[in-house]
């Protein structure tokens, strides 16, 4: 079967409108559906980890953090590799491997949740495996933004990042629905205090937190191999490394830290901070009833902007975001929201939090308009741009939840993570008006 296109002129008028443009789309359509299955895979640990402590795992609440980091750590540095291997091995491989490959994840949860002699280390192992599921964004991206002409890709990337992103919130919304389903295997009894403080015991399959998504792995990849096609654009991992020889690779990589950096740190850590935060106040609490509206919003804000962006251009939007960030930051902090004085103040916090993941929405849709501006010049060096920034930002899990955990551990709040976020936040909006966004900007875009 063949494996390369022999021609791919997308700025070509002609060759879009007769043949291109139904191969791009086709392409987008899959690569988009395995992209939700990666989100979902990446993050179902933070829904699980809310759930162990009742099955009989004795983990502290610094241990489930890690858990929560970990899937991070490893993905941000599987993208730093996925950054340079479209060009070389090409979408159908790359995609189609990477699809068939989270199934170590998905299926390793499942079996480890079932038993609750199994180790920690064991879990450690899978949470890095975890980091599968976000890894891929870097190959994802990098070849959507290739297959599509200059005036379609801010829609095209937003489009396939926006809709994928629906996996966080996939991941955390069905955990709870399929619990009380019995798949495979045999139901862990699951005890939870009430609302007056009594312990209420339930069967659950938590199991099925991972296990659900390994047929439609299956099915997905096998979708990839027989309908992916690569395009004929090659480059060598040494030709590739030219991107870190220019300043905006190192300015994009601060701005999109900002937008997706925040959003996927926000998304992984959201469950156990909820817990951790108004937990005590109401015992009964369950996050994974709130946590998924944030990943939602800032998923549908990003598909949306993402054709806001291809009108307005990109670095008024960044700004926007990151000005809105800001506030909602500070917002967090002097309104004692994580320093609560009642569940009452509940409300507000959720409130907020979805405020923020939607001004990430906002800028995650932006920065993939703008990085193929500034990085016009090189085609396939604006898809490796895309491919590092999103490395960079898929270390945010990681440096949220650990972050939280430890400020928590050592103040007993979160307040100074938020004090140093807000202070990163006005550093990269200033970065991103000063050289894209201002009038007489070195790139306007």
């Amino acid at each position: 079967m063949k494996t390369w296109l022999s021609q791919w002129e997308p700025e070509n008028v002609i060759f879009w409108n007769e043949r291109g443009k139904s191969i791009a789309w086709r392409t987008l359509t899959i690569t988009t559906v395995s992209l939700i299955l990666s989100f979902a895979t990446w993050f179902m640990v933070s829904a699980i980890v809310t759930r162990l402590d009742g099955i009989g795992f004795n983990f502290t609440s610094n241990q489930l953090f890690w858990l929560a980091a970990l899937p991070g750590l490893a993905a941000g540095t599987l993208r730093i590799i996925h950054t340079f291997l479209i060009p070389i091995f090409g979408t159908r491989h790359v995609i189609t491997i990477s699809t068939f490959i989270k199934l170590i994840p998905v299926i390793g949860f499942g079996f480890a949740v079932m038993d609750p002699n199994t180790p920690y280390w064991v879990f450690v192992v899978l949470a890095l495996t975890a980091g599968f599921g976000g890894g891929d964004f870097s190959s994802f991206m990098p070849s959507t933004n290739l297959f599509f002409p200059s005036r379609l890709k801010g829609s095209a990337l937003g489009i396939q990042a926006g809709i994928g992103n629906f996996g966080v919130s996939l991941a955390q919304f069905m955990t709870p629905v399929v619990l009380g389903i019995g798949f495979y295997g045999s139901p862990q009894l699951f005890s939870q205090k009430n609302a007056i403080g009594e312990n209420v015991q339930s069967e659950i399959y938590l199991q099925n937190a991972s296990f659900w998504y390994a047929p439609l792995l299956i099915i997905v990849g096998v979708l990839c191999w027989v309908m992916l096609k690569s395009i004929p654009i090659k480059s060598s991992f040494k030709e590739q490394l030219g991107i870190f020889k220019d300043k905006h690779t190192w300015y994009c990589t601060v701005i999109y830290f900002m937008t997706f950096g925040t959003f996927a740190g926000l998304s992984a850590a959201f469950p156990l901070l909820l817990k951790s935060v108004y937990g005590p106040f109401d015992p009964s609490l369950d996050p994974l009833k709130y946590a998924f509206y944030g990943p939602l919003i800032g998923s549908a804000a990003r598909v949306l902007f993402g054709f806001v962006a291809d009108k307005t251009g990109g670095a008024v939007l960044t700004t926007i975001s990151g000005l809105g960030l800001f506030v909602c930051t500070l917002a967090i902090i002097f309104l004692n929201l994580l320093t609560p004085s009642g569940i009452e103040q509940l409300g507000m916090f959720i409130s907020v939090m979805m405020l923020l993941f939607f001004f990430t929405g906002i800028g995650n849709a932006s920065t993939f308009k703008q990085f193929p501006v500034i990085f016009k010049h090189n085609p396939v060096h604006a898809s490796g741009v895309i491919g590092w920034t999103a490395a960079i930002g898929a270390y945010g899990p990681f440096v949220f939840s650990l972050a939280i955990s430890a400020f928590m551990s050592s103040t007993g709040n979160a307040n100074g993570f938020f004090q140093l976020l807000a202070l990163f936040l006005l550093i990269a909006t200033g970065i991103n008006w000063f050289f894209y966004h201002r009038k007489g900007a070195e790139k306007p875009c």
